[in-house]
Parts: C-alpha cells; structure tokens; sequence
C-alpha cells in the first residue's frame, strides 16, 4: 500500500509541476529551488525528484552539472523539431481520424471553428486567445480520435509545441483559419490522402513561419 501511495503522489507532484511549467508559473531558465518547492506543495524531496526526472525527460526541465536543475529554455532547433516530428506523425494520425472519427466528434472538431467564421481576424471582437486555444484543442484531438496509442504519448512533442503556442500564434488566424476548415473538409469527405496533404501543409508552413521569424530577428539584431 505505502509504495502505491508513493507511486500517485510522485504522479500528482508530476501534473503539478508540469501544469506550473506549461501556464508560466515557473518561467524558462528559471532555477528549480527543490527544497522550496516540495516545501510549497507539502511534498517530500523523494517524490519531488522523480517527477523532475520525468519532466527532464519530456525537455521540459534541465539538469546542469554543478549548478542545478532549471526550467528548460526551448531552442529554436529544438521548436523546428518538433514541428517536423509533428508534420510526420499528424499526417499519420490524420489518415487514422478519416477512419475513426464519428459523426458527434467531428461536429465538435467543426465548432472549434465556427465562431471564427464571421469575426474578422484582427478585428475588434477577434479573441486571439479564443483562437489558440481551438488551435491546440483541434490538434489534440487529430491524436485522440486516431486511436494510437504511441501517437498520444508522445508528450514531448506537444510539450514544446504547447511553449511555442504560449508566446504567440505562430501565423496570423486569416492564413491559418481556412487552411483548418480545409482540414475538417478533407476529413468530412473521408478522403485520408487529402486530409494527410492538407494538415501536413499546415505545419509545414507554420514550421516556416518560425524559422523566418527567428531569422529576421536575428537579422535585426
């Protein structure tokens, strides 16, 4: 019993950290002071450590020799990475949507979007925030309705892509907005080469984006 206890308190010290690390609560390159922090949640330094072990193991913390553990800072390299690990593996799980996906979900995947339909991108009543968060919820559920089962733990993948979300869209909702509803067409029409080409396109142009950006601010600086 008392090494079942240990092993869902390591767990709920894990979502902890990591929801603190995902919402901004501990910042990139920030020192993880181990002893406050078990003392801030009322954890031992036992559970506390295998859960930064877990969390070194999805990039999302660091452990620097003689110095200590910190919040990773996500490189650039590392973001590009992602997203072409991301184009591969959602092309996959888009073809596996097209065959799984029932008529319910895929009027849930539809609604994501419906309320961007009529506002204007960068207008007055355009929710940025709204919209990043169908963005991400669109793509989660590409992985969920697959089915596979490596597909959806792959966490740190999403993890990196989740940081990347959080300082911004990467492109602006009126390029992005239509290719989604080409998306959810393609899905729509049961078509798995269509759906496939279109979401690849997707993050492949979103790749890009970030790549010319951190060039061009490289440029200026």
């Amino acid at each position: 019993m008392k090494k079942i206890e240990h092993i869902d308190l390591s767990a709920r010290v894990y979502d902890q950290i990591k929801k603190m690390i995902l919402t901004g609560a501990l910042v990139p390159g920030q020192k993880i002071l181990q002893e406050k922090l078990a003392q801030d949640i009322g954890v031992s330094r036992t559970p506390l450590l295998k859960a930064l072990q877990q969390l070194e193991s999805e990039l999302l913390v660091e452990s620097i020799p003689r110095r200590g553990m910190f919040v990773k800072q996500i490189g650039l390299k590392e973001i590009i990475d992602a997203f072409d690990c991301r184009e591969a593996l959602e092309g996959i799980a888009a073809r596996l949507t097209v065959n799984n996906i029932s008529d319910t979900q895929l009027k849930e995947m539809k609604k994501l979007f419906e309320p961007f339909r009529t506002v204007e991108p960068g207008g007055r009543d355009f929710s940025d925030k709204a919209y990043r968060k169908a963005d991400q919820r669109f793509h989660e559920m590409m992985i969920e309705i697959s089915g596979n089962q490596v597909l959806r733990r792959l966490e740190m993948l999403g993890n990196i892509l989740f940081i990347c979300y959080n300082r911004g869209l990467v492109r602006p909702p009126k390029e992005t907005l239509k290719e989604h509803f080409a998306i959810i067409e393609a899905i729509e029409k049961r078509d798995g080469d269509l759906t496939e080409k279109e979401i690849r396109n997707h993050l492949r142009k979103s790749r890009d984006a970030v790549l010319s950006l951190s060039r061009a601010s490289e440029t200026d600086s």
